[in-house]
């Protein structure tokens, strides 16, 4: 028997187009199936209105390779990933568009994020915004001017 919650998924799921039942393998079907496969996750574990923003919050950032609590800059949170111009760069392993340079410098790539007027979004070296811990990662959109 399908629960009120799963069933609100259900509707707002076909409304973009994504059903279970969908005849056609592919996405839309996929997205359905995944989506209303962490629904009843969710709800077994039973959240109230107190627990699921926490829950919520929490997942939303992990699920997207992204820290819950700020980056400190220790040793054990780097790997190193190569070298450019033969000097070691590393990748921190919280977040993995950070990264330190050989000189100690330590650099977001993605903290700015360029949109153009179509609202595509890119980033570039100009992305690279340098930090100083401990730190939250956190992107600025920049609004750039239409493409030639």
């Amino acid at each position: 028997m399908s629960s009120s919650f799963r069933k609100f998924a259900e509707r707002e799921l076909e409304l973009i187009g994504s059903r279970v039942d969908d005849p056609e393998e592919g996405p839309n079907k996929w997205a359905a199936e995944n989506v209303l496969e962490l629904i009843d996750v969710f709800e077994k574990q039973g959240h109230s209105g107190a627990s699921a923003p926490i829950i919520l919050s929490i997942f939303n950032k992990v699920a997207r390779w992204e820290p819950v609590t700020p980056l400190t800059g220790a040793d054990e949170e780097w790997t190193e990933v190569g070298s450019a111009k033969c000097k070691p760069k590393w990748q921190n392993k919280r977040c993995p568009h950070v990264f330190k340079e050989s000189n100690g410098r330590a650099y977001d790539s993605e903290g700015r994020i360029f949109r153009e007027p179509s609202g595509a979004c890119f980033t570039n070296r100009d992305s690279r915004v340098y930090i100083e811990f401990p730190y939250t990662p956190k992107s600025v959109y920049v609004d750039a001017p239409a493409s030639k």
